[in-house]
């Protein structure tokens, strides 16, 4: 199975036409180069709000509910590109009204079947939370695809390890991850993140980011990173972790997953994180005691 996953330049489209019309173009190219499943970045909704004046623009409330009025052309946009182009279209975060105004970060996962899949942001960054109109989601989830299980930690998430233990345990051997940073501590939190994942639980993890400028937008202004799909750091994997990475501006980094590679690995692995998990839940290492210097 290949993986595409975007390093997404944030632009300003001037309707939904537009927009559309650049989703079909980067999805296009990623199912003519073979990928089987295509993932955009966390935030990706935000970029609709350049449709809308000045003042809609610097106001994240006012962006929120403005761009409200697209979910649907948006779920079905990427449901049909999905069909079109016989590729799971993982569609970035779209930041959905829940009422009382305030907003879930969702992540939607659209299918070649017609199937509808969402996973809601979990932890909330400092940004996010004061920003008092986002909210946390309260449902972890799997998804069953292709023959493989996969599961979505949007950006923050994948830098917590239990939620992702739990996804792995429920079967998960992929774990895709939109994300959105605007500063090099930021990138290195999530890209970190991302190889620790990959490393416990011995599942390949795929990064997309947001790219370049948009002094127009207080969320998407600055943004920084490469797409990245890691894997473990053992025997049959790349030393460092890194099957693909962009470079030099390219809009996508892509890489086939090998899943019977995981288990093939496993019997001659130099260290099993993920068969040795256990261990740290001994008694005797749930507490540490404290010696006298």
């Amino acid at each position: 199975m290949k993986i595409a996953v975007a390093r997404y330049r944030i632009g300003a489209p001037v309707d939904f036409d537009a927009f559309a019309g650049r989703q079909r173009q980067e999805l296009g190219a990623a199912a003519a180069a073979g990928a089987r499943i295509a993932v955009l970045p966390e935030y990706l909704s935000l970029e609709l709000a350049a449709t809308f004046d000045a003042g809609i623009q610097r106001d994240l409330a006012a962006s929120l509910a403005a761009i409200q009025r697209y979910r649907q052309p948006w779920l079905q946009l990427f449901a049909g590109l999905a069909r079109e182009l016989d590729m799971h279209v993982v569609a970035g975060t779209f930041l959905l009204d829940t009422g009382h105004g305030r907003y879930r970060n969702r992540c939607d996962w659209l299918t070649p079947h017609g199937t509808h899949l969402w996973q809601d942001k979990l932890q909330l960054t400092g940004f996010e939370q004061a920003s008092g109109v986002i909210e946390a989601g309260d449902v972890l989830k799997v998804f069953e695809i292709d023959g493989i299980r996969a599961g979505v930690a949007v950006c923050y998430d994948s830098e917590f390890p239990l939620p992702v233990r739990a996804q792995y345990e429920a079967g998960a051997r992929l774990l895709v991850v939109p994300s959105c940073t605007d500063t090099e501590a930021g990138a290195t939190r999530v890209r970190v993140g991302c190889l620790a994942r990959a490393l416990e639980n011995r599942m390949f993890v795929a990064q997309a980011v947001t790219a370049g400028m948009a002094g127009w937008s207080p969320v998407l202004d600055v943004n920084t990173g490469e797409a990245t799909v890691y894997a473990p750091m053992d025997r049959g994997f790349p030393d460092d972790g890194v099957l693909a990475r962009t470079a030099d501006g390219q809009p996508w980094a892509m890489a086939e997953l090998d899943f019977a590679a995981f288990e093939a690995s496993r019997a001659r692995a130099q260290v099993a994180n993920d068969r040795d998990w256990p261990g740290q839940w001994r008694p005797l290492l749930q507490r540490a005691v404290v010696s006298p210097g």
